[in-house]
């Protein structure tokens, strides 16, 4: 089977994902993806020609958002017609996944040059969202539910935390430890090399910096912040007096009269637009095209795990795609673990024992936000980059999804 290659990976700095407040918040979606899929044909002298297929992340694909966002950008990124795309929905995993699927067809011999990536503004699902609408599931298909019942992420998050015994000041410290970690990064230009400006239609500056970090967070004040998913915890989601609460607890009695609302506005992750691509090759397209690697794809991975709790799969995702690629956890020099909530890269912590200096080396989903669609991609890039800096070998990227699953890809940076 044929190598699959990274030869260059980039994102959009993230706005805050809120219409008003957010400087990439007015942007149709397609012009956000556009900006990416641009810089990646433009660094790279790329022959858009040559591009057998773009595969594309978008979670919530609805108005703006629908319409095959993978093609539409890349004819509004002025790509050649010939250059296919397809978008696809692995909720918050869709942006692994989509690389992962780029570099199985390029392994396969069936395509030489794909670009992966992902794009999610979430300013416009939160402003288009249908408030009456549950949060994972048609609240009337009962024989779903009755099989696996699906809650409010947060909610799971709490559950979660309250199962495993991890209480609030664990998961505020690692949410003031994300936030001074991407400070540090930020200040050090250790994004420069992925993150790329976005203009405006008529040509002025939109963004070019990280909009959302609160680089003066501490443990004091996040413990002024209240615990918002006991909120949520109450909320009935049909007629029948079922909450979201009940939802879990129908699974888990355990936690009945037990729950521990642990998280809050700054131990979450963040709410942002933004969007990342990746483009890969395999070795024969790159010596034609006269393009250089920077990383090979060692696996990738999926892994279902209990839709109720629904963030847990990253654990037993990290472990299969390990195992594909003969490798152990001390094998792994930069890990990358999504940040949707602190306990789920608390419990990847502790779970699979890892030295804490190297999981989210330059912060997290707490400090820099997470665009749905769009992370996952954003974290490969992101994984690469400090390959390159701290000159090490190998990267391990994760996420949870809703649903309970978790897709995994391990890199390698080349001439390690």
């Amino acid at each position: 089977m044929a190598d699959a290659f990274i030869v260059d990976a980039v994102r959009t700095p993230r706005g805050v994902g809120k219409v008003g407040k957010g400087a990439l918040a007015h942007m149709h979606p397609q012009h956000l993806a556009a900006t990416v899929l641009s810089q990646l044909r433009d660094r790279n002298k790329l022959d858009t020609e040559t591009v057998d297929d773009i595969i594309w992340g978008t979670s919530s694909q609805r108005g703006a958002q629908g319409g095959d966002m993978g093609r539409m950008a890349a004819l509004d990124a002025g790509y050649n017609v010939k250059a296919s795309g397809v978008t696809l929905d692995r909720f918050c995993g869709s942006g692994i996944t989509t690389v992962n699927l780029a570099a199985a067809q390029i392994m396969s011999g069936m395509e030489q040059c794909v670009i992966a990536g992902g794009c999610e503004m979430m300013s416009y699902t939160a402003a288009s969202a249908d408030p009456k609408s549950p949060p994972m599931m048609d609240a009337g298909n009962l024989r779903l539910r009755e099989r696996h019942p699906q809650s409010q992420q947060g909610c799971c998050a709490d559950a979660i935390a309250t199962l495993e015994g991890i209480d609030r000041e664990a998961v505020d410290r690692l949410a003031v430890v994300s936030q001074e970690r991407a400070a540090q990064a930020i200040k050090e230009g250790r994004f420069n090399k992925s993150v790329v400006p976005v203009y405006n239609v008529d040509g002025t500056l939109a963004l070019d910096h990280e909009e959302f970090p609160r680089p003066g967070t501490t443990m004091e004040s996040l413990s002024g912040l209240k615990t918002v998913f006991n909120m949520f915890w109450n909320i009935p989601v049909d007629d029948k007096g079922t909450t979201y609460g009940s939802l879990i607890e129908s699974r888990y009695p355990q936690l009945k009269g037990k729950i521990q609302h642990v998280h809050h506005a700054g131990n979450s992750s963040g709410v942002v637009d933004g969007s990342g691509g990746v483009l890969l090759a395999s070795d024969t397209y790159m010596k034609k095209h006269g393009l250089k690697p920077r990383a090979r794809i060692v696996a990738t991975a999926n892994m279902g795990d209990c839709p109720t709790l629904m963030l847990n799969a990253p654990v037993p995702a990290a472990k299969k795609v390990l195992e594909k690629a003969g490798l152990t956890t001390s094998d792994i020099d930069v890990w990358e673990i999504n940040e949707a909530f602190s306990v789920v890269a608390e419990k990847f912590i502790r779970d699979l024992k890892l030295d804490r200096e190297k999981v989210n080396i330059n912060g997290g989903a707490m400090a820099l936000g997470h665009p749905i669609g769009a992370t996952g991609s954003i974290l490969i890039g992101t994984a690469l980059d400090e390959l390159e800096r701290s000159q090490k070998r190998y990267g391990l990227v994760t996420m949870c999804a809703a649903g309970g699953m978790a897709p995994a890809i391990i890199i390698e940076r080349l001439d390690a």
